[in-house]
């Protein structure tokens, strides 16, 4: 039965994060090869990313890409050790604690640059 505890939320936000690393870095494969068209074009995206809201996403694939690194370490610490699977719950919110660690320090060097609109 369906109980929502940590490991389901675990295999979610794993899930949800590799596919927000997945559509950035198309997008950014897409936009490098813009340079193939011309300097404009590729200036043109590029002016974009100084957008607020662009500065805004990557502080939040930041912390995709740090949550999906980290809960990766966990999954196999826990796969190769025979006690790992008996602390996945606290190495789970240990997980989630270096993960809003580091969202709060992107955030707190991007978005002085978002209200300055530097």
């Amino acid at each position: 039965m369906y109980r929502g505890r940590e490991g389901q939320w675990a295999f979610l936000l794993h899930r949800l994060s590799g596919l927000a690393i997945l559509a950035y870095l198309l997008l950014h494969v897409i936009s490098i090869s813009l340079f193939v068209f011309g300097e404009d074009p590729y200036k043109a995206v590029h002016g974009l990313y100084d957008f607020w809201l662009f500065r805004i996403g990557l502080i939040f694939v930041t912390a995709a890409v740090v949550y999906h690194a980290f809960n990766g370490l966990r999954i196999i610490i826990m796969d190769f050790t025979g006690s790992g699977v008996a602390y996945q719950r606290q190495m789970w919110y240990g997980v989630l604690v270096l993960s809003v660690i580091t969202m709060v320090y992107v955030a707190y060097m991007v978005l002085p640059r978002v209200v300055a609109g530097v």
